[in-house]
């Protein structure tokens, strides 16, 4: 079915009519390149029926994909489902696009990549929901500290003296969400000054990515409203815990509803299935870095020495437990598996499909986890008998990723070689940088 000359069908909603209904002004017409980065064209209501059909154009390689200036046009066409009209400023309404290109679809394009792996579990008869937990900081706007001085503790986590002096900032990204209909149910003030984390309902993996990408930019606006900074990045300070993405995960029945990974006879409420996904991921835990820990900056969080709370709250191994946060997956209830490797800097589309990817391949291959691990593995790491380390740095993660046939089948040889290609280019020009800590050490050698 056609309906325009990308191939996209996406008109069963006029959102021309919707812009009239709801008093929306302008669309962001947006996309998430391969670095997390939102870009988008700011599109008058008035022209938003051609840009449905159409989409809007793009110069590829002026963004993070892998194309030259000699490539077509590239179009964006908005998902109509993913509207979100922006709760602060409604007069403008925010839509999730997904990349053309000569007629076909680009294939190494994100959400392209999480859409084609959630059709291929659709295939099995499967359903992935995810929840996510966006950790931030608050900065001041030069990026030189944390915003608030008098946030000096030395366990800050739940401090509710410093979560109630960011309150109308807080409040206000959570009135969004609620107003969005989002489900949010809890903010709190985390393990780092400065640090707050805000969670809402679980849902369907794209739906719940399209909101990780808006929820970004969402703190990021407001907190620039209020004169202040928001930031993502996985270790902005080297003292304190750095910013993670946790995400949760539960694989459903399309056909009768049912949450796969449950089972009230297990010890932890996890199924043969769910146990099966989980070694999945552990299989392909080296590889996932590239995707889930995507900067250089990423490794001086997993890979940290303990913070001035007393745990750096990330991994550096791969191994599973119950409820025990020290580990890379915990089983907090029944039905489900909290994943902790990600952090801040994760794109929000790659991350679930690529944990699909390695999940489905779990439940292919039946592949066991073994034993969960009930230790502290932050005190008795040592204790974990064969357990595989995690990459010490991005440019090893990149090598485990590019020869991982598992995730080049399921994500597809573009985005593979796409994303090493440009990851390797970004890990030489950090190399090429000389450090202080070069000089202190070597100046004298």
């Amino acid at each position: 079915m056609r309906q325009s000359r990308t191939g996209q069908g996406k008109m069963a909603v006029n959102l021309a009519k919707v812009a009239k209904d709801r008093g929306i002004k302008y669309f962001l017409i947006s996309f998430t390149d391969l670095f997390g980065t939102l870009r988008a064209k700011l599109v008058p209501a008035a022209a938003i029926g051609g840009m449905a059909k159409a989409g809007a154009g793009f110069a590829g390689f002026a963004t993070w994909l892998d194309m030259t200036p000699a490539n077509s046009d590239m179009f964006a066409v908005p998902d109509p489902a993913s509207l979100i009209q922006l709760p602060w400023k409604p007069e403008v309404g925010w839509l999730a696009a997904d990349l053309w290109m000569d007629g076909a679809e680009v294939a190494h394009a994100p959400r392209n990549v999480l859409r084609r792996v959630a059709g291929q579990a659709a295939a099995k008869g499967y359903e992935m929901k995810t929840g996510v937990e966006c950790e931030y900081f608050i900065i001041q706007p030069d990026a030189g500290a944390i915003a608030d001085a008098a946030d000096t503790q030395v366990k800050p986590c739940y401090d509710q003296q410093a979560l109630m002096r960011r309150y109308e900032l807080v409040t206000e990204i959570c009135d969004c969400m609620l107003a969005l209909g989002w489900g949010p149910y809890q903010n709190d003030h985390e393990d780092a000054n400065g640090q707050f984390e805000m969670n809402w309902d679980y849902d369907n993996a794209l739906k719940t990515a399209d909101r990780q990408a808006f929820f970004k930019y969402m703190v990021k606006a407001l907190a620039e409203k209020h004169g202040l900074r928001a930031t993502f990045m996985p270790k902005p300070f080297a003292h304190l815990t750095g910013n993670g993405c946790h995400m949760h995960v539960s694989l459903w029945s399309t056909k009768d509803g049912r949450n796969l990974f449950e089972d009230g006879k297990d010890s932890q409420g996890l199924s043969k299935l769910g146990y099966q996904f989980i070694a999945g991921v552990m299989h392909s835990a080296e590889a996932l870095c590239a995707i889930t820990n995507p900067t250089v900056n990423s490794y001086k969080r997993i890979n940290a020495p303990v913070t001035t709370s007393g745990a750096t709250w990330s991994p550096n191994t791969v191994t599973y437990s119950g409820n025990n946060r020290t580990h890379m997956i915990r089983i907090p209830d029944a039905g489900r598996f909290e994943f902790r490797l990600a952090d801040g800097a994760v794109n929000p589309y790659l991350m679930p499909a690529a944990v699909l990817a390695a999940g489905l391949d779990g439940i292919a291959g039946k592949r066991d986890p073994g034993a969960r691990l009930d230790i502290n593995m932050y005190t008795e790491g040592h204790k974990a008998k064969g357990a595989k380390r995690l990459p010490l740095n991005l440019l090893d993660a990149l090598r485990a990723f590019g020869k991982s046939k598992i995730l080049k089948e399921a994500l597809g040889g573009e985005l593979v070689e796409a994303l090493v290609k440009l990851k390797t280019a970004e890990w030489t020009d950090y190399s090429r940088h000389l450090t202080d800590w070069e000089r202190r050490n070597t100046l004298d050698c």
